[in-house]
């Protein structure tokens, strides 16, 4: 149970560092901008989209008094007013005007889909065809779902008044929890597809479900705040509705990265946990596998390295190849894959530990064994480079700071 504890702790400790790491707090305040010029040119093409298909048409309105009264916690009205304003005036557009916020829509999502790639670690991003495709099936397809969920629980609402009271209980119960059940499908939709990497559909439920919760009770806290502390109306007068509705987009964000760490940390498990192994060895132990790798033609992944007992954390794995990378001994292949492309017989190690941005290794950080063909002579020439650096600096500091004499 202890040790249970202590992995629980040591792994939210480390989502919460990989998270500022990754400058959640920065990208929050990023796609905050972002969301503030995209939620009309999103809300026009949603509208449309529905206005298109007979059944979902006057879901519309549904949709915008639900998510203002479910997911905007205060002062929705008086924004929804707006947005309302700003969504008819934009359905007047020319087609050129159409057209601008659709790539006003796509720059959203390409910012959302970067930022997750940051999170995952994702090198190269979806280019052409592929990222068109998710951007257009995001566009296309949600409000589609949207409209289908709507229509699906105006549809049970009418049978359990249709049904009798007891029914009507049941009915209640379940429109009760739609915008949990909502939040949870959109988020779990959000991670599971928006990164450039394969993410386990049960870590994205999971990340789903945990920011949803997280996100009903930011909710519940920040309308007591606008409750109970209405000091920022004496400051802002008639304009208070415009900082709190930014403060909530940014509060929404930041819980949303939150949960992109989660899921992505779900991913790869146990990657919290460091090995207690200097990092030289790591780096030694990674040029193997791709040297090994290089000699059959084949390209290196994460899960290569590990294959091979080398079951180092992803964020060491990154720093390795960060190394390795700035070194020009190796270079990405596209799709998570490496390839060695530097002759290692030109290429000598006392180079390789003089650009190595770690300290070298005391002789006590060593380990007794390792199973690596390299690593009895490594550890012998770094035993006896100690053995003589300490010979060399055995003077004390007196010695070496008195003025040097000279014969007469």
């Amino acid at each position: 149970m202890r040790q249970q504890l202590r992995e629980w702790f040591e792994f939210w400790r480390f989502l919460f560092q990989r998270f500022f790491a990754d400058q959640g707090t920065s990208n929050a305040a990023a796609l905050t901008y972002t969301t503030l010029f995209a939620v009309v040119p999103m809300m026009t093409v949603t509208f449309t989209m529905l206005s298109a298909i007979p059944a979902f048409q006057g879901t519309d309105e549904q949709i915008q008094n639900f998510v203002f009264r479910n997911f905007v916690p205060s002062a929705g009205e008086t924004v929804q007013e707006y947005l309302r304003n700003f969504t008819v005036q934009a359905r007047q557009l020319t087609w050129i005007g159409v057209i601008i916020l659709a790539v006003t829509a796509f720059l959203m999502l390409v910012t959302i889909e970067k930022t997750f790639n940051t999170i995952w670690r994702v090198r190269q991003a979806r280019r052409g065809v592929s990222s068109f495709l998710l951007y257009w099936a995001i566009l296309s397809l949600g409000p589609i779902l949207l409209g289908a969920g709507f229509a699906i629980s105006t549809y049970v609402a009418s049978l359990s008044l249709m049904s009798g009271p007891d029914a009507l209980i049941g009915a209640k119960t379940l429109l009760r929890f739609m915008p949990l059940i909502f939040s949870v499908a959109a988020f779990t939709l959000l991670y599971a597809t928006v990164p450039n990497a394969q993410v386990p559909l049960k870590h994205a439920l999971l990340g789903g479900l945990f920011t949803a919760v997280l996100f009903e009770v930011a909710k519940m806290i920040f309308g007591l705040y606008v409750r109970f502390f209405p000091g920022y109306q004496l400051i802002y007068g008639a304009f208070a509705t415009v900082p709190l509705f930014l403060l909530w987009i940014y509060l929404s964000w930041l819980i949303v990265l939150f949960g992109a760490e989660l899921v992505c940390n779900l991913s790869s498990s146990y990657q919290w946990r460091r090995m207690d192994i200097p990092k030289i060895l790591l780096v030694m132990a990674v040029l193997r596998v791709f040297y090994e790798r290089q000699q059959s033609g084949l390209k290196v992944r994460y899960r290569d390295v590990r294959r091979k007992g080398w079951r180092l954390p992803e964020h060491e794995w990154e720093e390795v190849l960060g190394f390795l990378e700035n070194q020009r001994l190796v270079t990405t292949s596209g799709a998570g894959a490496w390839v060695l492309i530097r002759d290692l017989n030109s290429f000598s190690l006392q180079r390789l530990v003089s650009q190595s941005p770690w300290p070298m290794p005391q002789i006590e950080q060593l380990p007794q064994a390792l199973d690596e063909p390299w690593y009895p002579a490594l550890r012998d020439v770094l035993e006896r480079f100690h053995e003589q650096q300490a010979h060399l600096f055995e003077g004390s500091l007196a010695q070496w700071l008195q003025p040097a004499t000279t014969d007469k």
